[in-house]
């Protein structure tokens, strides 16, 4: 069969650039995927008990970009649902971001009441004001909200999360983590936030289902497809392969005789069903203080599935060891990492054809309308170069 492109991983990335090439380019695209069903790490399935669940911890979806919104529309329905966290600090459950409720919650009553018109006057209502700038304020009524939840909602978790001191991580990471000023509660404030109705699996699989598209799970590259280093030549089938690799996996693993092996943290899930209805109050609860994991999650809020049971999954961070049969989740924001990273980067100019898409290959963080937005960008470069 005749190829025009191949895709290495059928995750979110890949499949929105093999559906882009298959349904645009009218491409017949080959999509290698390693594992035994679909969607990396957004697959969820139902388990044991019948309950919806995400594998690889709870995929939410959320968004301002009105073009990522219309593309995925196209292969589902949606079920709206905006995401809310409470975390466990000194025996309450405390909403986060921390808020103005979290204040209320956390200091005698004069006490919260000055610091919210404190943050208030300093940085107006609705702002989300990242916890490492509050700790630089002369404020002491600030100094010490900041303090008090450095140490304990932030400091520890973020610990636990990347293995460092939280000093040590990107400003990339820790601005992610805002005091609002406000009582709004949700996680995100992104105009289209939703689940897919019938799930992420179903979603991608009606993506990957133009008949432009060969699907192959179980089927890692290199049953197929290898980089001849000496010719510098892309071979499929021990043929030469003139068209686009698109390569959504491990960028290090590319290179040849491990050259460079880059560093990530990963996740280890321990998942449980109880013979109850519900087990906590908002869909994810934080633990950043008391316990190895960091947080619990609870699927039914998330999917509103009807159920007796409840299914729900506890999350250690730890490091990266794939002997364990661990996954790669998180790159390493540090100067090395990076310098490591551009490494690969330069080996693969060698071959112009390789496309590297999606977190593992770009070595970035991306939330799910990220990679969309980015893989749609990607599609349109590549129109460029390779269409005729």
């Amino acid at each position: 069969m005749s190829y025009q492109a191949i895709v290495i991983g059928a995750g979110i990335s890949g499949a929105v650039m093999a559906e882009q090439m298959a349904s645009k380019l009218g491409w017949k695209v080959l999509v290698l995927e390693q594992r035994e069903y679909l969607g990396g790490n957004c697959f969820d399935h139902l388990d044991e008990e019948g309950v919806l669940i995400h594998k690889y911890g709870p995929h939410l979806f959320h968004t301002d970009k009105q073009r990522v919104w219309d593309y995925l529309s196209q292969f589902t329905e949606w079920r709206p649902y905006e995401h809310r966290v409470l975390s466990q600090i000194d025996g309450q459950l405390l909403p986060i971001p921390f808020n103005l409720t979290s204040i209320r919650k956390s200091f005698a009553a004069p006490v919260a009441e000055a610091m919210i018109q404190v943050l208030q006057e300093r940085f107006g209502e609705g702002a989300r004001v990242p916890i490492l700038q509050l700790r630089q304020e002369q404020d002491p009524l600030l100094q010490q909200l900041a303090e008090f939840i450095y140490q304990r909602a932030f400091v520890n978790y973020t610990s636990k999360q990347w293995g460092v001191g939280p000093e040590a991580i990107s400003p990339a990471v820790t601005a992610r983590v805002p005091v609002v000023v406000s009582e709004d509660d949700r996680y995100f404030t992104d105009p289209w936030q939703a689940v897919p109705l019938h799930g992420y699996t179903a979603m991608i699989s009606n993506m990957l289902s133009h008949p432009g598209i060969d699907l192959q799970l179980s089927s890692p590259m290199h049953t197929r497809v290898q980089l001849d280093w000496n010719a510098r030549q892309i071979l499929l089938d021990e043929q030469p392969f003139e068209g686009p690799l698109i390569y959504c996996g491990m960028i290090d693993q590319l290179l040849p005789d491990s050259a460079v092996v880059l560093p990530y943290r990963s996740l280890r899930f321990e998942h449980k069903h109880l013979k109850q209805k519900w087990f906590q109050p908002a869909t994810t609860v934080n633990y950043p203080n008391e316990h190895a994991y960091t947080r619990i999650t609870e699927f039914k809020h998330i999917t509103g599935q009807d159920h007796t049971g409840t299914s729900i999954t506890y999350e250690y961070p730890c490091d990266y060891k794939p002997e364990q049969g661990l996954e790669p989740y998180y790159p390493i924001f540090t100067e090395l990492a990076q310098q490591q990273y551009q490494q690969c980067v330069a080996q693969l100019h060698q071959f112009p054809q390789i496309v590297a898409l999606g977190r593992l290959a770009e070595y970035r963080y991306f939330d799910m309308d990220d990679a969309v937005d980015n893989a749609l960008e990607k599609f349109s470069v590549l129109r460029l170069r390779f269409s005729v």
